[in-house]
Parts: C-alpha cells; structure tokens; sequence
C-alpha cells in the first residue's frame, strides 16, 4: 500500500514485458508505481479500477519494457561525431592514436559535462535508465567523474562510473587515474543510483606495477571494468611486455570475479572462455563498435556455449540498445553464415544485462517490472502487429521495436521523457552548448601529438 500523500502513476494501453526469469507477456497490460517503487503489474482494467485516481500514462498500444541497461559506454565519445581521425589509420592501434588518444586528451572538464549531458538525453530517449561508463580525459583527469555523475543524476539515470587507469601518459597519470576511481568509489558508495568500479583501460597499457598497485587498493568487491582481448594487439604487446596473456594478468592479481566487466572479448581463445566462466566473469558484446573498428566478431553463441556470462554495450557507438541488440543478432549470423543462428544465445543479452547491473547495485529486483522493483520503464512505440507472446517475443524486439522510438521513459520512478519529450534536460540547449564547444576540442585535437610511446617495449 501507498502512503496517502504519494501520488500513483499507471502506464496503460500497452503489452506489458514483466522482464526476470519468468518474464510473462501481458496484452493489454499496465503498471503501477509510486514514488521510486513498482506497485503493480496486471491487466489493464484492474488496475484501471484499482488506482482511479492515478496520473495515467498512455502507452498507445506500444511495448511497455524494463527500463534498458548499457553495460559498456563511452559518454565522452558523443563529441566525436563528424571529428576525422589524423592521418588515415589502418589498424586497431592507430585508431585508437589518431584518434580516440588524442580525443581524451583534447577534453576540458566544460566538455566532459556536456558529452555526459549529452550522452545521458540520449539515454533516456531510446529508453535506457542504467549505465555503465568508461571514462579518460587525461587533460582533466581529477573529478571528472564527479562531472559525469552530476550530469547523470540531473537527468536522473542510474549509473557505474570508472576512470580508465592506464600507463599510456606515464606512471604518474596511471597513479592519479586509480585515485580518482578509488575517491569517488568512496563518496558515491551510499548514492541511491550511482555507484563506481574500478576503471582499467587494456591489458596492454598497464605496467605490471600498476596493475599490483589497482589490484591492492581495489575495495572489495567493488569490481573491474577492462577492454580485453578486442584486437590481437592485446595478446601480443602483454605478451611482449610483460610476459603473460592479459587474462592470467588480471587472474593471478584476484581481478577476475563476478563484478568483472569484461569489454569486446573478440579473440579469446576456447581456454580463455572457461577460465572466464569459472570466474563468473562477464564478457561484454559491443558488436556496433567491433565492426566500426574492424576488430573482428565476438561468437556470442560459442561463448554461452561455454557457460560464460554475456551482456550487450554500445561502446559510445550510441545509446540505442535495441538497435545493438539487432546488430548483435545480424553479425552472428551473418559472420557464422548460418541463418538458423541467433535464437539460443542472443535473447539472453537484455537479461543478462540486468542480472549483472543487480550484482552493483542492492536492487534485487532491478530490471523486471514487479511489485517492489525500481521503477525503471521505457514504453517503445511499436503497436505489435501480429501477436507476441514469450515464444517470439525476441524476434518482435529485433525486427520491430529495435527500429522503433521510444515513446515514455520512467527512470527510478521519474518520468523522464513523456510523449517524445524531455521532462529533467533540455536537448536542444545541450547541443547547442556542445556545437559551441566542439570547434576548440577539435582544434585541439588537431594539435595534439601523438601519444607518448614509452610503456610499449623496444
């Protein structure tokens, strides 16, 4: 029951997915809430009678879904968009130097406030209300983090934050990078939607030394955030430098658990699969950004096959997860060349998104829609047009709703975007401000060197 001073909010007029294990199909559904909390899931006329003075929200026939979970993103990189990289690289390390090295560095703590801000609108109009960000910004390093929570928590999204630590600027930065995840691990960790974990940035920049200074300082079960294995650079520089593989690097250090966000997983080997399984480790899908970076293609069917966990991020690519979740489906089958494909392992990724967000936050509900759960909602304006039921429920996700926009979003409770519309940011003043600001990170970009080479080996 309510207290009788908070108001009920419904959702109706929609099919209803509840998410969970037991995720059931309502045609004609609603939900209830109150203050930050699910109240009720049912059929649409019950809950009509039961809650006649709630604020009504029209789903107009869509889908009403959990709220959305991103378990890998680069906030950051929205200011990238239209930016060309220096030179004409032709490989992963060049990328990465010609241009998302010298992006990083280009930043100023005005533009990672906007790229969060920015990053963050864009969120919650494709219905997403949880997100987890990998963040660099060397030239701004210290409460950058802060700059992104902030930014967050006006737009009122839930959030994991890390700083990427890496030996790539110098020891001294790696240093700076671990305090300041270490520091707003500490202030956020009673923060009702923001927690931090800490950042690594690849196993290929990190020292040995400072891979033994994160993993010493490392809260307890505060988790890890890492790209591994997403080109063959990784396995050969670590290998080169510091004479093992990056998962034996991060295992023997104690870093491969069940908090251990593991990004791209594109080259791992059979035997690198079921360590990560006994671990309880996550392998992160990117499969946008995998194909923009010529990386290769993670075989998500062989990896569940293997028993490890598997979730799906946007990797700055965007902020669309069902339009990740299609492009996750179409590469599997296309690079396997094999149309029967697709329909064991990948409708597993959003629940599994969910299931992993509930090991960092105390939300044991988080991602259903239940009596008691976070009220965390996104209605997608896709009217069924053929009946959806659990049997293909999936296959009405990514040949449907995954080009489809999202109508309502509801974040903890909030409306946050209703009929199309931004109720906590102001999109247009956002991109206005950014437009502004593009041209001198830009420039600087332009300026930039290349990045300093001294952790590669001779």
């Amino acid at each position: 029951m309510t207290e009788a001073h908070e108001q009920v909010y419904l959702l109706d007029n929609g099919t209803v997915i509840t998410g969970g294990e037991q995720s059931r199909v309502l045609v004609d559904g609603a939900v209830a809430w109150s203050g930050e909390r699910g109240l009720e899931v049912g059929d649409r006329a019950s809950l009509d009678s039961r809650y006649p003075a709630a604020y009504r929200i029209d789903a107009h026939g869509g889908i009403i879904h959990p709220g959305l979970i991103n378990l890998h993103h680069h906030l950051y990189s929205a200011l990238a968009r239209g930016l060309a990289p220096v030179g004409s690289p032709s490989d992963f390390g060049q990328i990465l130097d010609q241009l998302w090295w010298r992006l990083d560095r280009a930043l100023t703590t005005r533009t990672v406030r906007l790229s969060a801000l920015l990053g963050a609108a864009e969120c919650i109009r494709w219905g997403c209300t949880t997100v987890f960000d990998h963040h660099a910004s060397p030239s701004c390093l210290r409460g950058s983090l802060d700059q992104i929570a902030r930014s967050l928590d006006e737009a009122g999204l839930a959030a994991v934050l890390c700083y990427e630590v890496s030996d790539r600027n110098g020891q001294d930065e790696a240093i700076a990078g671990l305090v300041e995840n270490l520091q707003f691990m500490d202030r956020f960790r009673d923060h009702p939607r923001i927690r931090g974990t800490l950042g690594l940035h690849a196993s290929f920049t990190i020292s040995d030394r400072t891979l033994d200074e994160a993993a010493s300082h490392r809260p307890p079960d505060s988790g890890c955030h890492i790209h591994l294995a997403e080109d063959p650079l990784d396995f050969q520089i670590s290998e080169l430098s510091y004479g093992e593989s990056p998962l034996p690097r991060l295992e023997k250090r104690g870093l491969l658990d069940d908090k251990a966000l593991l990004i791209h997983g594109v080259h791992l080997t059979s035997a690198g699969l079921e360590r990560i399984a006994r671990h309880r480790a996550i392998i992160v899908h990117c499969p946008e950004s995998n194909a923009n970076n010529g990386v290769g293609r993670f075989d998500v069917e062989r990896a569940v096959a293997a028993g490890c966990t598997v979730g799906l991020g946007t990797d700055g690519m965007s902020s669309a997860m069902l339009r990740s979740l299609r492009a996750a489906f179409l590469a599997q089958r296309g690079g396997r060349r094999d149309p029967t494909l697709g329909f064991t392992a990948h409708p597993l990724l959003l629940p599994t998104n969910a299931a992993v967000a509930r090991r960092f936050f105390d939300e044991p509900l988080l991602g259903e829609l239940a009596a008691g759960a976070p009220a965390d909602i996104c209605v997608i304006d896709c009217p069924p047009p053929t009946p959806i039921g659990r049997d293909n429920l999936f296959a009405h996700l990514v040949y449907g709703a995954s080009e489809s926009p999202v109508r309502h979003t509801i974040a903890r409770g909030q409306l946050v975007f209703e009929d199309f519309q931004h109720q906590t940011l102001d999109p247009v003043a956002i991109a206005e401000a950014a437009r502004s600001a593009a041209p001198e990170i830009w420039q600087r970009f332009r300026e930039l060197g290349a990045a300093p080479l001294d952790w590669l080996p001779d």
